[in-house]
């Protein structure tokens, strides 16, 4: 399909300056035992390609499904007709915007390696489940493995072409304990811990040893008190640094939103355009970079999906606000440096800007040095629920697991616990931040924004950290 479609561009015509073609072919499988039972198998399957021309200074676009050279043709011919119906109402003359040029391959470490069979999958999940422990309290469990492949291949008429080819896995667990009065769900992994890799992501990620913890955990919720009211210390452990940073930092960092291009439907940005280069965001401590090569991580590519090559780079540095998420367009309008992170959910959606892998560096601090130097805190793991304004500015967090922290030692277990702040002030309280041996990577494929909606996958990976003086609530408040 793919040799077909490099034939087929180079005989496609257009009045066009410029015109580029992006053909995706993506499928997925998803697979559930709940209660010991096997749920039917969720399979998808989609191929299309997006058509994009630049004439006489603008922009346009056209989807279709038939990848035929006539179907392909029709799209090109779409958007040519589209590009001279807007030419007199175009509010940026992209002539000046020179095209990616670059040729490359890129793929997801055993992208491409053979995936185990329905039968083998639902195996794991039943041995997964039989290793629960017999608890009445346990009202409700799953187990659950999702994967999904996607082949993507970018031509343009100034010489590019880049495929790239990725595999996307998502083991999970839920546990759900009830003891007549009150219930509490534990959960591992899933879709807030995806990676990209073959069938070893299961593996590296501990999924068939996790269900006796995961119940275990569930059953000391219910007995555990609500997390005391008040004003203390926080450490955020990986899974809810991952939340933290992509709702406090990632969103309000995206350069079409500081624009103003979203406000309609995700809102805009605290963040204003003159604050890059000097504003501070958080504590000296706070580093955050854009970074697609940490392989097993979900937002790891070669190229966006405008063309441009893929690189770390600092959005944070030292706690100063240095650049935004913003692609190749974004930049071009606002004349800030960026990084490439115009991203579509499909072929039939435009690149618009949008996270991809957003990290936080790591410290020097063990996970026992950062208890150790907690006096009196709550340690918080795993999100369960968030609330953000549309600024992306003050914010309401709980999560699953809660302990408590006294004189620099973990105390016992407390449920429900929450914590609320207001972005650039909660960073600036940051305090300690974890070594290498508490930075763990985490995602999710369901990161939405857009009109049309699109929902893409993300990757966030950091270390524990410790923030001082948080307004953190209970259940029971």
């Amino acid at each position: 399909m793919f040799e077909r479609a490099r034939q087929d561009f180079a005989g496609l015509v257009t009045r066009a300056g410029f015109h580029s073609l992006r053909l995706v072919r993506a499928s997925g499988e998803h697979c559930m035992v709940r209660r010991g039972v096997a749920e039917p198998p969720s399979l998808t399957q989609d191929v299309g390609a997006m058509l994009t021309v630049r004439r006489d200074g603008v922009e346009a676009y056209a989807a279709t499904s038939d990848i035929s050279a006539a179907g392909l043709q029709r799209a090109l011919d779409a958007a040519g007709e589209l590009a001279a119906r807007i030419a007199a109402h175009g509010l940026v003359d992209m002539r000046a915007l020179p095209p990616p040029r670059e040729q490359s391959r890129y793929a997801s470490p055993g992208a491409q390696d053979a995936f185990p069979g329905l039968a083998e999958r639902f195996a794991l999940l039943a041995e997964v489940c039989a290793a629960m422990p017999a608890d009445a309290r346990i009202v409700n469990h799953t187990a659950y493995l999702a994967h999904q492949y996607q082949e993507q291949l970018y031509l343009n008429s100034a010489g590019a072409e880049q495929w790239q080819a990725q595999r996307f896995v998502y083991p999970g667990l839920s546990m759900t304990a009830f003891d007549g009065s009150d219930s509490q769900t534990r959960t591992f992994g899933g879709f807030g811990s995806g990676q990209q890799g073959g069938f070893e992501v299961v593996a590296r990620l501990g999924f068939a040893a996790a269900a006796p913890r995961v119940a275990d955990e569930a059953l000391q919720l219910l007995l555990a008190p609500n997390v005391p009211a008040g004003i203390t210390d926080l450490l955020l452990m990986p899974d809810q640094m991952m939340l933290q940073i992509h709702e406090s930092v990632g969103h309000p960092l995206e350069l079409d939103r500081i624009l103003g291009d979203e406000r309609n439907y995700a809102g805009t940005s605290f963040v204003k355009l003159e604050d890059f280069g000097h504003y501070r965001y958080g504590s000296p401590l706070l580093n955050i970079t854009f970074d697609p090569g940490i392989p097993q991580e979900l937002g790891s590519y070669g190229h966006d999906d405008d063309g441009q090559p893929a690189g770390k780079a600092f959005l944070i540095r030292d706690g100063i606000l240095q650049r935004p998420l913003g692609g190749a367009l974004s930049q071009f309008r606002s004349g800030l440096p960026g990084v490439a992170n115009s991203r579509a959910s499909g072929w039939n959606r435009a690149p618009i800007d949008r996270m991809a892998n957003l990290n936080l560096e790591p410290g020097d601090h063990t996970l026992a040095q950062l208890v150790a130097g907690i006096e009196r805190g709550v340690l918080m793991s795993t999100n369960r629920s968030w609330s953000i304004d549309d600024a992306r500015n003050k914010f309401q967090f709980g999560c699953e697991w809660g302990r408590l922290i006294e004189d620099g030692e973990l105390r016992g277990v407390v449920k429900n616990p929450n914590y609320r702040g207001v972005s650039a002030n909660f960073w600036r309280s940051l305090a300690a931040v974890g070594d290498a041996g508490t930075f763990e990577v985490h995602g999710t494929p369901y990161c939405g924004k857009g009109e049309p909606n699109q929902i893409v996958r993300v990757g966030h990976a950091s270390p524990a950290c410790v923030f001082r003086q948080v307004e953190v609530f209970g259940g029971a408040v």
